[in-house]
C-alpha cells in the first residue's frame, strides 16, 4: 500500500491543523494505521495510531486530549486533527500501516509502511 500524508502547514499556537493520510494500492481497512512526527536529528516519535476498524485509538501523552485519530475507510484515509497546537508540537508528521493485527504499536519498526511526511510549524 502506498501512503500519502498532507495538511501540513505553519499555525499560530493555540490553532488548529488537520492532517490527512490517504492510501492506494490495497484495501486500507484492514490496515492499522500510526501518526509519528521527527525533528531534525531525533528519533521518530509516536503520536497516536487508530486500529482497521476504527474502533480503538491510542495517543501519546503529549499529544491526549488536544489531538484525535478518525478513519474512513470508504475514502482510504485516516485524519490526524491537531487542536490546541503548541510551538514544541513542530515536527514533520509522518504516517505509516501496519497489516495482520489489530493493535496500535508505539514503534516505528512494527510499521511496514510509511508515508512521505508532512511538515507541521507552530509559532509562538
Amino acid at each position: 500500500v502506498q501512503l500519502q500524508a498532507y495538511g501540513g502547514g505553519l499555525v499560530q499556537a493555540g490553532g488548529s491543523l488537520r492532517l490527512s493520510c490517504e492510501a492506494s494500492g490495497r484495501t486500507f481497512s484492514s490496515y492499522t494505521v500510526g501518526w509519528f512526527r521527527q525533528l531534525p536529528g531525533k528519533e521518530r516519535e509516536f503520536v497516536g495510531g487508530i486500529t482497521w476498524s476504527g474502533a480503538s485509538t491510542d495517543y501519546a501523552d503529549s499529544v491526549k486530549g488536544r489531538f484525535t485519530i478518525s478513519r474512513d475507510n470508504a475514502k482510504n484515509t485516516v485524519y490526524l486533527q491537531m487542536s490546541s497546537l503548541k510551538p514544541q508540537d513542530t515536527a514533520v508528521y509522518y504516517c505509516a500501516a501496519r497489516s495482520g493485527t489489530y493493535i496500535v504499536s508505539y514503534y516505528p519498526h512494527d510499521y511496514n509502511y510509511w508515508g512521505q511526511g508532512t511538515q507541521v510549524t507552530v509559532s509562538s
